[in-house]
This record gives C-alpha cells, sequence and structure tokens, in this order.
C-alpha cells in the first residue's frame, strides 16, 4: 500500500480523498493555490504545497507543479479527484513516467475512452447499445449529409466534450449550420480541438449511468445505477440511485451487459458508463475514467468506498469480492448545493458568516466549507453535497426535505431553495422525470413571476 498519496485537487474532494487516504493510514500532500492556502483539506494534510496563483491554469492545470510537488515530497501516488486533470491523459502519462502511480486508468486507457468518437467505437466492439451517430465531422456539408441520413433531431457534441461544452441540437439542415459552427467555437474554446461529431437526439430520455469497479487482474463488479436526470443545462443538479424507472431485471441486464463491456475493454480502477433511456432501450453516449461527483449515493447503498477501492487497485491489489457479494439495500439522493443565485444561477462567492450543515440518520453532507471560510471567485460554484439515504424512496425523500430545512448557510445565496421547491413537485415525488424536466420547471416556475 502508498506510504503518500498527493491530492491533485481542491473542494470538497480533496478532502474526501483525504479522509479516505488517513482511514488506510496514508499520509496525504494537498497541492493548493495562493487562494486556497486557507481551505479545510490544506489545513488537514499531512503536508502542504502550494503551486501557483488563483487561476487555475496556473495552479490545479499546471502539471509540471504538480508533478514537482510530488517529487519534492515524495508522493507515491496521485490521486486527480475529479475535473480538473482527472480525464487528461497527457498527465497521466506525466505521472507514469516519473515514476508516480496515477490513481485511475492508464493513459492509455484514458485516451481510449477520453476520446468521445474512439470510445464509441469501442462501446460498438465491446457489445454496448449506441445511439445512431456519425464519425468526425469535416464540413457543414458532411454535418448535414449526417444529419439526414441518421434523422433529425440531431446533437453535434465536441469529440473531447464534457461539462455540456461543445453540444448544440439541430432540427432542420438550417439549424444545423449553426450548430456545427457554434460547437466548433465553444469546443476550440473550452478543449483547445474543435472536432466534433453527432447523434441521434433523443426527446424524452433519462440520464442513467453504471458504476464500475475493476482490478488489474480482470475481476469487474457494477455497483449498481445512478439516475441524474435532474440536470439543467447539461449539469446535474439531483442524482439518485437506485433510478425510480428501472426494475430489478433490467439492473440487472444492463449490469451485465456493462461488466462484460469492460472485460472486452480491459479497463482497469473505477469507472462510469453514461447512458440515454428511453422507452426501456439503453444508449451508451460515454464513459468517464474518473471519480464522479455524485458517487457517495453509490456508497450509500452498496457499503462500498469507492474512494478507497479506486486506492487499493491502483496499489495493485485485487478487489477480493464478486459481484454475488454486492448487495443494494435503501434508496439514496443527493442534492449538489451551489453558492449561486436559485433563480438567476448567478455564481455568489464570498465570506460564509454561518455555517449550520443537517445530520442525524442517514444524512451525509460533503464539504470543506465551515464559518468564516471566504468562497474564492475562481471555481465551481458547487460548495456542498447533501447526501441522503433511507429504506425506501419515500422515506429518503422526507429525511431529504426535514435534512433541507435544518441547512443554515449565511453570507451567500445558494441553491437550497431550488432543491426544496423541485423536491415539493409531484412529477419528482412520483419519479416521473427526464433530462428536459428541470428546465421546463424553471421556465414555467420562475421566469413566469
Amino acid at each position: 500500500m502508498f506510504g503518500k498519496v498527493l491530492i491533485a485537487n481542491r473542494g470538497e474532494v480533496a478532502l474526501r480523498i483525504h479522509r479516505a487516504c488517513r482511514e488506510m493510514g496514508i499520509r496525504t500532500v494537498a497541492v493548493h493555490s495562493e487562494a486556497d492556502a486557507n481551505a479545510m483539506h490544506v489545513r488537514l494534510a499531512d503536508e502542504a504545497v502550494c503551486i501557483g496563483p488563483a487561476r487555475s491554469s496556473d495552479s490545479y492545470l499546471n502539471k509540471p507543479a504538480i508533478i514537482s510537488a510530488a517529487l519534492i515530497t515524495g508522493a507515491d501516488a496521485i490521486h486527480p479527484g475529479f475535473g480538473f486533470l482527472s480525464e487528461n491523459a497527457d498527465f497521466a502519462e506525466m505521472v507514469e513516467k516519473h515514476g508516480i502511480v496515477f490513481i485511475g486508468p492508464s493513459s492509455a486507457q484514458m485516451r481510449l475512452m477520453g476520446d468521445k468518437i474512439m470510445a464509441r467505437k469501442a462501446a460498438v466492439e465491446a457489445g454496448l447499445p449506441i445511439t445512431p451517430g456519425s464519425p468526425a465531422l469535416e464540413s457543414v456539408d458532411d454535418a448535414i449529409a449526417w444529419a439526414n441520413k441518421i434523422g433529425y433531431p440531431v446533437i453535434v457534441k465536441a469529440k473531447d466534450g464534457g461539462g455540456g461544452k461543445g453540444m448544440k441540437i439541430a432540427f432542420n439542415d438550417k439549424e444545423m449550420v449553426e450548430a456545427y459552427t457554434m460547437a466548433r467555437a465553444e469546443a476550440k474554446a473550452a478543449f483547445t480541438s474543435d472536432v466534433v461529431y453527432m447523434e441521434k437526439y433523443l426527446q424524452k430520455p433519462r440520464h442513467i449511468e453504471m458504476q464500475i469497479l475493476a482490478d488489474k487482474y480482470g475481476n469487474v463488479v457494477h455497483l449498481g445505477e445512478r439516475d441524474c436526470s435532474i440536470q439543467r443545462n447539461n449539469q446535474k443538479v439531483i442524482e439518485e440511485c437506485p433510478s425510480p424507472a428501472l426494475n430489478d431485471a433490467q439492473r440487472k441486464e444492463i449490469g451485465n451487459i456493462v461488466c462484460n463491456a469492460i472485460k472486452k475493454i480491459g479497463y482497469q480502477n473505477a469507472g462510469t458508463l453514461e447512458f440515454l433511456y428511453e422507452d426501456g432501450k439503453f444508449y451508451f453516449m460515454e464513459m468517464n475514467t474518473r471519480l464522479q461527483v455524485e458517487h457517495p449515493i453509490t456508497e450509500a447503498i452498496t457499503g462500498i468506498d469507492i474512494v478507497r477501492e479506486q486506492i487499493r487497485i491502483a496499489s495493485g491489489a485485487a478487489l477480493g469480492y464478486t459481484q454475488d457479494d454486492i448487495t443494494f439495500s435503501g434508496h439514496a439522493i443527493e442534492c449538489r448545493i451551489n453558492a449561486e443565485d436559485p433563480e438567476t444561477f448567478t455564481p455568489c462567492p464570498g465570506k460564509i458568516n454561518e455555517w449550520h450543515a443537517p445530520g442525524g440518520l442517514g444524512v451525509r453532507v460533503d464539504s470543506e466549507i465551515y464559518s468564516g471560510y471566504t468562497i474564492p471567485p475562481y471555481y465551481d460554484s458547487m460548495i456542498a453535497k447533501l447526501i441522503i439515504h433511507g429504506k425506501t424512496r419515500n422515506a429518503a425523500l422526507m429525511r431529504l426535505r426535514r435534512a433541507l430545512e435544518e441547512f443554515v448557510i449565511i453570507g451567500v445565496k445558494t441553491t437550497i431553495p431550488l432543491h426544496q421547491e423541485i423536491i415539493s413537485q409531484a412529477e419528482f415525488i412520483d419519479g416521473q422525470y427526464n433530462i428536459h424536466w428541470l428546465e421546463h420547471f424553471m421556465e414555467n416556475h420562475y421566469h413566469k413571476k
């Protein structure tokens, strides 16, 4: 097992990784920007290294600075968390070449599954169901030709995309011209590559993802699915598991398909396969080769510490259990709490004057916020995750309602009121929603005030 792990991230996920390491007897190194000198994970880590100014490009995306920090402190491994460099194959390769273990898949596996076009090809070869789609698009005329072959509506996507960037929908040839141009421009700005492709656009799907763990000995298990359909601008807002839309037979069927595919691909470590689900059918979208923001709800219903498993697998340990050993207990829901105006989603950085997190049975809060902490304006606005576990979905909803009432954050605006509104709606209570539900709700509820 590793003696020391460097955490190449910030915020609640950095604290989450630190906690897992400490419980395993592993020392931690926190890297931080100048703006994060007082962050909780920096205060708790065994060692801390400042790697640059506030801007992410000068700090958390500064590959040489992070590698140098690992070498100077004698870290055995680097955990990238999520976001930043977590799916950057070049960074993973740099880590490997310096004799440090990257806690995640190999750079080669990351390149394969991180390239959306290559990932679709690998998915087909591995037996995963996918939506009709195109190869890389060469021109507007090429895009129009493929759209007519697939059939409108279609969605144009960045090859290296993520987080909803570089994605545009077209319903006809005229809209395709704009969609193709805008998707390429967004892709170039966000990912440096303007290569795009397209897929058939499903009208009312759910977003369902399967969590897997795979070791280097060919052992693969799935930890069930998460329903991530409550989202805005392709950004997830609330996640739950199991999905209200699936039954045990469907869960077992897609779980077996996913595990077999992962074995064929030869993937190792934790990963998530994302699907659109409509009319009883699954359509593979992409694979995330990293820890997911919403991993705690899977931990709640399985009792498996996914971060701990990532570290164990990276150290060369076998899973030590099979699919038959995994049981699913109860229902879990996660709310992403952002420092944003709940109506306009405008970021609201600033000082936390008062902070009181809810507690009680089945309540977990992942956050590094504390009273007196100042939220910097340079990074993602998510400041906490509220994770609820109950014996049934209804019990989880009642507990979530209570926990949101207890949650006190004074000093900045947060999205807590939005979560309270969402979970009080009949469609959400009944589990009758799709990926467009929240945007329609926002339009009707807030914009017509």
